[in-house]
């Protein structure tokens, strides 16, 4: 292995991931992603779909999840720097409703691999990002689901000055809670 160093986290199935990164005085050179290697740190997941955003400062996204097609993502940032977030959605997970936050920028060049079953988003903290990821199922809209941003009963400690002001789309302003989501999908 070696071309990357995979972390845990205290929920299983998510990671943080590094690269391994090869600098010079032209710039740098780095694999985002190879098969093997992550097939040989546990993650043998088979993409199917990149997709790539662009969002200015303020941007929140999420917190969104497939219903009945979910997705195992991995995601990054080519440009500026996000606060990404998973919650975890698997039945009978000793971590339901727990969830993790990790920091990601073109300076870390992280990445976070989220498992199929979590609802995931993220708030943009530079005044411009671009994130990318990949997706183990296609985007089905019709399947589309999200749990609202600041639920008290997930507690995601976005790291958002007081008084900034979130951009955000309509929907993502109108997700149900955690208690209705699982109320509706996991009785």
């Amino acid at each position: 292995m070696g071309k990357i160093k995979v972390t845990t986290c205290e929920i299983e199935g998510l990671y943080e991931i590094e690269p391994a990164v090869f600098g010079d005085a032209r710039g740098y050179f780095m694999e985002t992603y190879n098969y093997n290697d992550f097939k040989e740190a546990g993650i043998a997941v088979q993409f199917v779909q990149d997709n790539q955003s662009a969002s200015k400062k303020g941007v929140l996204r999420g917190l969104h999840f497939q219903i009945h097609y979910p997705q195992d993502k991995l995601v990054r940032v080519i440009r500026g720097e996000v606060f990404d977030v998973a919650v975890d959605l698997r039945r009978g997970s000793q971590t339901y409703g727990k969830w993790h936050g990790v920091l990601l920028s073109e300076e870390n060049k992280k990445q976070f691999f989220i498992p199929k079953d979590f609802a995931h988003g993220f708030v943009v903290l530079s005044d411009y990002a671009e994130f990318a990821y990949k997706c183990s199922d296609f985007y089905h809209p019709n399947d589309e689901g999200g749990l609202i941003y600041n639920d008290p009963d997930i507690g995601v400690a976005w790291p958002v000055p007081e008084g900034a002001q979130l951009l955000m789309a309509e929907k993502d302003k109108h997700w149900g809670s955690f208690k209705e989501y699982t109320k509706k999908y996991r009785q």
